[in-house]
């Protein structure tokens, strides 16, 4: 703490930002001016209070849901976690650290970055490490009406166009540089298929390292769209009969500071290890679902011959699959890609219960079925029957009904998490439900 109260006292920084993204997945913070700082002994920890509450409350209104088990008495301490801690590149003046929810010098049981921590020492336990990165597509729109909250999309061009790129290229660019500033390594770039959206991948990284640079890649990509005059979303569906935006999650499996996806001795190129892990995380999908699609309008998205996995099946490189294996050229397998998920789910409740559905597959010694090597979608009813394949959840009430079920999935994320998380979801479905799709639009669009 001495080392990094010197830099920042001897920095440009005003304000230190402490964050923590709750189970609506809205990223908040708390700012501690620097003479705070000033005033904390050499031993203080960098935290501020914030209220219990704040685990119960829905993205619709700013209130605690019925039977979350919380209310607004009493409050927990948000701690920094000074291992993140980077000046901001866009908002000169502010530094930022990701927070742990702390509770009488413990983890809060309603953290959800504590339940990620504890499924990866979890894998820990089993000599696993995961390694993951998510990778996010998102929309750049401008507004069609200065009037009203009317929005259109920034550019009307086609999947990788080269126009689209020089139209964009400075706002691009600069999100770009800012991520490199603040040790996100970006990969590649380009336009996505719908008309104004745009996908930018970055390098995987250790399980939490990625989930913390989903919340840093998420502010980066609206503050500085925002300062463009564009609002950014990564809203699963904006626009009727247009592409979605997803974020897949990609993940691989190491032991020993080696990859272990891959056997050149199994038939399918997978070791037993990850051929468990991937049938686990299969197993559980439709309950998975109501964490990595978490609000209706995800369901927009994932539908058959949309590349966003509608049926419960695995392939190589297949597009149409839930989950697809990436075979190289060379026939090396290094990760594979989760593609039920987009950026409205909380990047630690996703990759946490991801973790812990595989953890359950290795622990069962579950069977991963045969590959689908096709589109799901063009086989008959009775050919999808006879190998296995079904459709996902095509509404988050089935996901919810499906996790409320699944005892692995809530004893993971343990009695106080899970409860707060189904009662926050729970209220924000039925209140979407009752909603025009206009007026869901229009309270969503710049919350994700």
């Amino acid at each position: 703490m001495n080392d990094i109260k010197s830099k920042l006292l001897n920095s440009k920084t005003q304000f230190i930002r402490i964050l923590w993204c709750d189970n609506a997945n809205i990223i908040r913070a708390k700012a501690l001016h620097i003479n705070t700082l000033k005033k904390m002994n050499s031993d203080s920890e960098l935290s501020v209070g914030i209220s219990r509450a704040q685990q119960g409350v829905p993205v619709i209104y700013d209130g605690v849901v019925d039977d979350s088990g919380l209310d607004p008495v009493g409050e927990i301490t948000l701690k920094g976690d000074l291992s993140t801690l980077t000046h901001l590149p866009y908002a000169p003046g502010h530094s930022r650290v990701i927070g742990d929810m702390m509770e009488h010098g413990e983890v809060w049981d309603n953290c959800p970055r504590g339940f990620l921590k504890r499924m990866i020492s979890d894998a820990q336990e089993e000599g696993l490490k995961i390694k993951s990165a998510f990778e996010n597509e998102f929309y750049l729109l401008k507004q069609a009406d200065e009037t009203q909250n009317d929005y259109e999309p920034s550019d009307f061009t086609p999947f990788a166009s080269t126009y689209s790129i020089d139209q964009n290229v400075e706002v691009i660019g600069e999100i770009v540089k800012s991520l490199i500033a603040q040790n996100v390594q970006v990969e590649q770039y380009y336009p996505e298929s719908g008309q104004g959206q745009h996908e930018i991948t970055v390098k995987y990284d250790h399980a939490l390292q990625s989930a913390d640079n989903q919340i840093v890649f998420r502010e980066t990509v609206k503050a500085i769209s925002y300062k463009k005059g564009l609002l950014a979303s990564f809203l699963p569906s904006i626009f009727p009969n247009t592409a979605g935006s997803g974020c897949h999650i990609h993940i691989s499996l190491w032991k020993n500071q080696n990859n272990i996806l891959h056997d050149s001795e199994d038939k399918y190129g997978l070791s037993i290890v990850s051929r468990q892990f991937i049938a686990g995380i299969l197993h559980h999908l439709p309950a998975l679902m109501a964490i990595t699609t978490p609000i209706p309008r995800s369901y927009l998205r994932i539908r058959p011959q949309m590349w966003s996995g509608a049926f419960r099946v695995w392939g190589f490189n297949n597009r149409e699959a839930a989950i697809r294996v990436i075979r190289e050229d060379n026939g090396n397998i290094l990760h594979f890609e989760l593609k039920t998920v987009d950026a409205s789910s909380n990047p630690y409740l996703a990759l946490g219960a991801v973790i812990a559905a595989g953890m359950d597959g290795i622990r069962k010694d579950m069977e991963l079925p045969e590959p689908v090597q096709k589109d799901p979608s063009i086989l008959t009813s009775d050919e999808r029957n006879e190998l296995g394949i079904e459709p996902l959840p095509d509404n988050l009430g089935q996901a919810l009904d499906n996790l409320e079920k699944d005892e692995v999935l809530l004893n993971a994320m343990g009695k106080k998490l899970s409860k707060s998380y189904l009662a926050v979801k729970n209220a924000e479905y039925e209140a979407l439900l009752k909603l025009a799709p206009e007026k869901e639009l229009e309270i969503l669009l710049e919350k994700y």
